[in-house]
């Protein structure tokens, strides 16, 4: 028996270790090839600095890495031991399926225990210096270098977009402001500007502000001769972390803030321009703005960050048992399609892995409606998979 278990236990730490590298590899270069190889290959920062960035993504990289990789080893390594019949000999020796197992799911609780610190705090903080990193290798961009006629995403939670480029004058500049990676909460039009490096201020001339609300709507529209845009610098410790890349300790602690935050009087938000800075508006653009509207607004934008930061906090935790599902599942389904192929297995691992993370974006994409409770959806695949899995094991350590 103690040889089976060291056995398969060493099967499956091998194999983990090679998919959880290789899924560990690919995510690694998404985020190189996006974000660092074009500084490299414009000559803005070293081959050191630039490894340095990229081993600073390997923490992330794990939060999905780990459990995509642990599901495959499964599949690969029991569909091997149920292929070369040595579970038929285990069987006839008078072993059960659950006391062959039994390292192997230890095994998985472990790698929980792993993924839980990857996801709920070596990876966001990773996640947040390498991005620290990044804006370092951007200070040495100098106007005169960015390229027109080009959207250039530089500058974090910015994208710019210069028509012509003139001895570093910037002519006809369109800035949009990011609420994150895809969201546009605001727009700027400018005849002309110039990037301060060592300032990292964009002095613009005849700038032409556009605000949208959360919904896409138009707020307002402001125009001025002249504007300095100061861009933010993630390194700096008074820089507030973006909620995705916050530990799950700093997810408590904003939720907390959140929740203590009320909205009884107008006098709370100070002005009508301050309060529809914040994103907020009345439910109609036709009628003039009220006290009561924008409270009510004010209340429900409350409810829509409280409950992202819900569904963030519960993801993390989600995610953490994952091992242990994919375990469940992945033992059973291995033996019972019975090959040794290696594209099967993956082929496999990766469908369970598509229908899981398919839950989670679910859960995310809803984080807008709280009445739906999207911060329990997270936990759909998770006690799904628990299940199925358990089911299926009980299945085939029956024989069935």
């Amino acid at each position: 028996m103690k040889t089976l278990h060291k056995y398969l236990t060493l099967q499956v730490t091998a194999t983990m270790l090679l998919t959880v590298a290789v899924f560990a590899f690919v995510v690694v270069l998404m985020n190189v090839l996006q974000g660092v190889l074009p500084l490299i290959f414009s000559g803005h920062v070293s081959l050191w600095l630039a490894a340095k960035a990229t081993s600073l993504l390997l923490p992330f990289a794990c939060v999905y890495a780990l459990p995509m990789g642990f599901i495959t080893a499964t599949l690969l390594v029991f569909g091997r031991f149920s292929a070369d019949q040595e579970l038929t000999a285990a069987r006839a020796g008078g072993i059960s399926l659950l006391a062959l197992i039994a390292p192997v799911l230890v095994l998985s609780l472990v790698c929980c225990a792993l993924s839980a610190w990857f996801n709920m705090d070596l990876g966001p903080r990773s996640r947040v210096a390498f991005k620290g990193l990044r804006t370092e290798m951007m200070a040495g961009l100098v106007s005169g270098e960015l390229p027109a006629g080009k959207f250039i995403r530089d500058f974090p939670g910015y994208i710019m977009f210069a028509e012509k480029n003139i001895g570093g004058e910037l002519q006809n500049l369109v800035i949009y402001k990011l609420k994150d990676e895809t969201n546009i909460v605001g727009e700027i039009q400018s005849a002309r500007g110039r990037l301060d490096s060592k300032t990292r201020v964009m002095n613009l001339e005849d700038a032409h502000f556009i605000y949208f609300d959360p919904h896409g709507n138009l707020i307002t529209s402001l125009k001025t001769y002249a504007y300095d845009l100061k861009f933010s610098s993630q390194t700096n410790q008074d820089e507030p972390v973006s909620v995705s890349d916050m530990t799950f300790f700093q997810l408590r602690q904003e939720l907390r803030r959140v929740q203590q935050q009320k909205f009884s009087t107008l006098a709370d938000t100070n002005t009508l321009a301050q309060v529809r800075a914040l994103g907020l508006t009345p439910a109609t653009n036709a009628a003039p703005a009220t006290d009561a509207a924008l409270l009510r607004d004010a209340s429900r934008l409350n409810l829509q960050e409280a409950e992202e930061i819900r569904v963030i906090m519960n993801r993390q935790v989600a995610f953490s048992f994952a091992c242990f599902g994919f375990t469940l599942v992945g033992i059973p389904l291995g033996i019972r399609v019975h090959r040794r192929e290696t594209n099967v297995g993956i082929a496999i691992a990766l469908l369970l892995v598509v229908v899981f993370y398919a839950f989670v974006m679910l859960g995310e994409s809803l984080s807008s409606h709280p009445e739906l409770s999207p911060h329990l959806i997270v936990w759909i695949p998770v006690f799904l998979f628990q299940a199925v899995g358990g089911v299926l094991l009980w299945r085939a350590n029956r024989g069935v």
